[in-house]
């Protein structure tokens, strides 16, 4: 029971969840600012930004739901955590695994864009409800060639759950090279799911303000910008677990570092696909993902298919 417990709330849960995806933030925005030739923020400023909006006050607006305004952030919150306890880090034991629960990750990874959604629709705000329809829209486009470029990778593995995912591949060693046009495009997809360059349109700041979250502040804020850390940490843990799933069998120490050094080449390919991008329209980006994305998506599913019919007979 204590043990559970430490495991959910210290580590690999909670505590250094939040941690380490406030690292991953400073890393994001440093790397991001140097590729553009600035010098980017001090190692500690997600940290002291956090604490900042920690002690600052909660404003609702008048016309605003309460309930759901205050709600919306907390679920978003537990969602993205809730993810990460299914995901095999680094090692093949996971906190919480059954069959399917490669599904289950995607759909709470899901929930925290349903939940901007909601908070920003009952802000009553105009800046708020159009990042929020913009929020939702989006989600139309990119979830799914997200799910098809993950589960290409389950589909050749035979099994709906992580755990056996990371079996596999540890078995068949090369079979990850099959799976490289998955990786790309769920790693373009995952752009769409952050709301990050190219893809930010829900926050476009010189034309929304900041799209759902334009009336949040204080505690609520702070959830909200925590989520967006914990949702892409948990992002690059799940590809990396479904696409690079190989030293998990490592001693647990040589396995937690190369588990380190996976998510931070994960975001270094996020910040780097933003830097060289800019920002496409909402209807760019709808086209994009049905007219490319999908059929790669497509065509990923079809060469698995044919690699387990063939060399896996």
């Amino acid at each position: 029971m204590f043990k559970d417990l430490f495991q959910i709330l210290i580590f690999p849960g909670l505590t250094f969840l939040v941690i380490f995806s406030l690292f991953a933030e400073y890393f994001d925005r440093k790397l991001y600012a140097r590729l553009q030739n600035r010098v980017g923020p001090p190692w500690f400023q997600p940290f002291a930004d956090i604490l900042k909006l920690l002690a600052k006050e909660e404003l609702i607006p008048c016309e605003a739901n309460p309930r759901m305004f205050k709600l919306a952030p907390l679920f978003a919150f537990t969602a993205a955590i809730t993810a990460f306890l299914y995901i095999p880090l680094w090692q093949i034991k996971t906190l919480f695994s059954f069959n399917g629960d490669v599904l289950v990750v995607l759909y709470l990874l899901t929930i925290p864009t349903l939940s901007f959604f909601i908070g920003g629709w009952y802000s009553t705000s105009l800046f708020a409800r159009i990042g929020s329809v913009r929020s939702m829209t989006q989600l139309f486009a990119y979830e799914v060639p997200l799910f098809m470029g993950i589960l290409s990778s389950a589909l050749l593995a035979n099994t709906w759950n992580l755990k056996e995912i990371a079996l596999f591949y540890s078995a068949h060693p090369w079979f990850w090279l099959f799976n490289l046009p998955g990786f790309c495009i769920a790693l373009i997809a995952l752009l769409g799911k952050l709301e990050k360059v190219p893809f930010d349109i829900p926050e476009a700041e010189t034309e929304i303000v900041a799209g759902s979250f334009t009336e949040y502040s204080g505690k609520l804020f702070a959830f909200l910008k925590l989520t967006l850390d914990i949702e892409m940490v948990v992002g690059a843990a799940l590809l990396a677990a479904v696409f690079f799933p190989f030293g998990l069998q490592m001693n647990p120490f040589a396995g937690f570092v190369l588990f380190l050094l996976k998510i931070i080449f994960i975001v270094f390919l996020l910040s780097l696909l933003r830097t060289v991008m800019a920002r496409l329209r909402i209807d760019q980006m709808i086209d994009f993902c049905w007219k490319y994305l999908v059929p790669l998506a497509f065509v990923q599913i079809l060469l698995n298919l044919a690699v387990k019919g063939v060399i896996l007979k």
